[in-house]
């Protein structure tokens, strides 16, 4: 009837009553609890960095909306100043253009004026010398002279 099977298990009933007497199984469950609150504390730890975390987060989410808006407008304003820019300068080159223009114009019309000035008198001295030769062959004499005279001072008055 005793064998030893009977002498283990009687053993280790007195040493689990040996444990119990001792109070070991209040220091196992106090350690058990006390490791069970540190790890519930550093769970409550580790939700409370990831709160911050994620406000944190937001906040540099929101800064780079916020600066991508800036950029944006930045980016906005520099192509209507550019635009702007472009059609000034497009306007003071055709006001140019239309100035340089003018001047041409005005020049051209000086030199056909001046031309045209030009043409009649030396017109005008060849008919007057061609006038003289005739006259001057036709009228001879003093009256001729004369008459030749008064008619090359009155068709230069006349070309002038």
């Amino acid at each position: 009837m005793f064998n030893d099977a009977f002498f283990v298990a009687l053993g280790f009933v007195i040493f689990v009553l040996l444990l119990g007497y001792l109070g070991v199984h209040k220091t196992l469950v106090k350690t058990l609890d006390d490791r069970a609150a540190k790890i519930q504390n550093e769970l409550d730890e580790a939700k409370r960095l990831r709160t911050e975390a994620a406000a944190v987060l937001a906040s540099y989410e929101a800064r780079r909306a916020e600066a991508e808006a800036e950029a944006q407008a930045i980016v906005t304003q520099a192509r209507a100043e550019a635009e702007s820019l472009a059609q000034e300068a497009a306007q003071r080159m055709t006001e140019f253009v239309a100035r340089r223009t003018k001047q041409a114009e005005g020049k051209i019309a000086a030199a056909e004026a001046q031309a045209t000035s030009d043409v009649r008198a030396a017109a005008a001295d060849a008919a007057v010398k061609a006038a003289e030769i005739v006259l001057t062959a036709q009228a001879r004499g003093s009256m001729g002279e004369e008459m030749v005279a008064k008619g090359i001072v009155d068709l230069k008055a006349l070309t002038h």
